[in-house]
């Protein structure tokens, strides 16, 4: 007599109930990064292409701000390579995201984010910021980013 195989409880089409749609939009959109990473990794300019091409898919207040951002952390860390980061715009030293930039719109959020990984060297006392939210760069916030983008890449 022939064995009968079980029967699936899920399905492989279901989705987990744990994230969001957007959550899973950006998990998609991580995994065809990870295979333009190796050529932005060798080619800085590829990865500035894709980093450009994000900011211009965004909507306002949301691209001036990443425009704005992009500037900031090519003039503050110029040795830092530009890529895609789970579809934001990310600044890397030695393939390694230092800092990130997250779009309001990217999960709904009321304002965008700037934020930093565990490799930027922001570390004082016991505690410090990682991330900050935007709602608009005047020069103060400008020269303050300037800054912890200097700081982290030291």
């Amino acid at each position: 007599m022939a064995q009968k195989s079980a029967k699936r409880t899920t399905a492989t089409h279901e989705t987990s109930a744990g994230f969001t749609a957007q959550e899973r939009a950006a998990m998609k959109e991580r995994a065809r990064e990870l295979k333009a990473e190796a050529r932005a990794n060798k080619d800085k300019a590829a990865g500035e292409r894709d980093v450009l091409a994000k900011i211009a898919e965004m909507s306002e207040p949301d691209r001036t701000l990443a425009e704005r951002l992009h500037a900031i952390v090519k003039a503050s860390a110029p040795s830092l390579s530009p890529k895609t980061w789970y579809g934001m715009p990310a600044y890397a030293k030695d393939g390694k995201v230092v800092c990130f930039f997250t779009a309001a719109s990217k999960f709904n959020a009321r304002y965008a984010t700037f934020g930093f990984n565990d490799v930027a060297n922001l570390d004082e006392g016991t505690m410090w910021p990682t991330s900050f939210a935007l709602t608009e760069l005047t020069a103060d916030t400008e020269a303050r980013i300037g800054a912890l983008v200097k700081k982290a890449v030291s």
